[in-house]
């Protein structure tokens, strides 16, 4: 996969915590890993929620392509307390089991072949301890989520710590045959400098998620449809499953 300016330009991974931080996706895996001696945190971004988990009671382990990201995450507070790994998540081998392996913020949407998926639930599979649990999130495609990140419905506004008043919005196109979704995120700093990047996202059904977990020897214990643990329906917004080894 090309790399995403997004996530890799540090002018732009300087935006992430201020117009992202925590959502009900890091707040339910967080209170998760409360019940983990382990926790291995795949695409974990600026580390925001591995920092957290490290408090001292738990082996935290962050893993993400983007060192930029992994700049962030080791200056946060709680930083110095996780093991951070520059690497691809569809290859990293550490070596070790976890009690829990996370990915949140619909970093599996950024898998944009079977293949890359697979991949990933591979090394999910892999690092996963005797009676561990998965859980990562995806969008649902029947909700057509994109339709809704044209720059007018998306225009939003933060303050960033070093940089000031932010304006953001995001453009969108779809291409059908592949389910693949291009955006473009821009941002706007009160100078009227703009720092813009391209990025590429898979929504994938419920069903090709479910063939490459199980592909992978992994099972599905439940299927959520939220991050309040309500089920997975054709209209609920997210694709959660939670398991484990088979």
């Amino acid at each position: 996969m090309m790399q995403d300016k997004l996530y890799h330009d540090p002018r732009l991974a300087a935006f992430y915590d201020a117009d992202n931080g925590w959502g009900d996706d890091t707040r339910f895996c967080r209170a998760m890993g409360e019940g983990a001696a382990s926790v291995l945190d795949l695409g974990c971004g600026t580390g925001l929620l591995a920092a957290a988990l490290a408090d001292g009671r738990r082996q935290v382990f962050g893993v993400d392509s983007a060192p930029s990201m992994l700049d962030i995450a080791r200056g946060r507070p709680g930083g110095g307390s996780v093991s951070w790994v520059v690497a691809d998540g569809r290859s990293v081998r550490l070596g070790r089991r976890f009690d829990l392996v996370i990915m949140t913020g619909h970093a599996f949407q950024c898998l944009l072949t079977d293949a890359d998926q697979r991949a990933l639930c591979e090394t999910i599979a892999a690092h996963l301890a005797p009676g561990g649990r998965f859980i990562f999130d995806s969008r649902n495609p029947a909700r057509e989520e994109w339709r809704e990140w044209a720059p007018e419905m998306t225009l939003r506004h933060f303050d960033q710590p070093e940089i000031g008043r932010v304006t953001a919005w995001n453009d969108v196109s779809m291409d059908e045959s592949t389910q693949i979704v291009s955006y473009e995120t821009c941002y706007r700093n009160a100078s009227g400098s703009i720092q813009k990047a391209t990025s590429r996202i898979r929504f994938a059904t419920r069903n090709d998620i479910a063939q490459r977990i199980a592909e992978a020897g992994l099972r599905v214990e439940r299927w959520m449809g939220n991050w309040s643990g309500g089920p997975c329906t054709e209209t609920s917004p997210e694709i959660i499953p939670l398991g484990g080894l088979a």
